[in-house]
């Protein structure tokens, strides 16, 4: 793999170009993560709980609403980065030619991929700042312990984000998006430890659950949302830390094959 150019400053003029574009739709973009977690909370807080009771969670007993919210975050941060640098990236580089215009200009292939992450990670804290004030309401979140979902988000959306980057790099049209869709995120959203623990998954299951970032960002958010700062957090932030090193450089790499010929 050749070594990509130094990425300068200058890829913060793709977020900047990002940005402007979100604020004249944003009262569209600020409807999901303000109504998502607002209706599940409501039908699994008053509905399935009510059912499910309280869950054997880490050795402790927490409500089943209280379970679930923290992976709510988690599903939206996954959620935002890797459907931004999807379809929206894929959009931006085939349909509108924004990649192409910019590629006219002095900055480099990387510094465009780069700017593109670091966006779709934007939007990730956005989305989960959005959903904190709603889960907020519910006392659902213990602060100040709950304010490191912020930067918990950013990191959470720069893995995800690389990784849909990478993908991006590999369709050859937006219909099959589809694939890494239905392989990669579906799994994550039913058995990451999402909707039940881990814990209840025949091992086989718990070994391949452990393999997969959103396990690791889903516990990480439940930490945060309930007060819990230890030592046993750090495997998983190592984990997210070395899966974005990993696809970052990754997706500039097979980006620059995708877009100079």
């Amino acid at each position: 793999m050749k070594l990509y150019p130094p990425l300068s400053r200058r890829f913060l003029r793709v977020w900047q170009r990002n940005w402007t574009v979100y604020r004249q739709s944003w009262k569209i973009s600020f409807i999901p993560p303000l109504l998502e977690p607002l209706f599940y909370l409501l039908a699994f807080g008053v509905g399935l709980s009510a059912l499910v009771g309280n869950i054997r969670y880490q050795g402790g007993e927490i409500s089943y609403v209280r379970f679930i919210a923290p992976a709510l975050i988690a599903i939206t941060v996954m959620n935002s980065s890797f459907f931004e640098n999807t379809y929206a990236s894929f959009v931006r580089m085939y349909y509108q030619k924004t990649f192409d215009a910019m590629m006219a200009t002095p900055l480099t292939v990387e510094e465009i991929i780069a700017g593109e992450i670091v966006w779709g990670a934007t939007k990730a804290v956005i989305a989960t700042a959005i959903m904190m004030v709603v889960i907020s309401f519910f006392g659902l979140i213990r602060y100040p312990e709950g304010l490191l979902l912020l930067p918990l988000a950013f990191l959470g959306g720069l893995a995800f984000g690389a990784a849909g980057m990478v993908c991006t790099s590999l369709v050859p049209n937006i219909e099959l998006f589809n694939l890494p869709v239905f392989l990669f995120i579906t799994p994550m959203f039913l058995f990451g430890g999402t909707f039940f623990p881990v814990e209840n998954l025949p091992g086989w299951a718990q070994t391949t659950a452990a393999l997969l970032p959103l396990t690791h960002l889903v516990n990480l958010s439940r930490a945060f949302t309930n007060g819990r700062i230890d030592a046993g957090l750090l495997p998983g932030i190592v984990y997210l830390a070395a899966f974005a090193a990993i696809t970052f450089p990754l997706a500039l790499y097979k980006m620059r094959k995708r877009l100079i010929k």
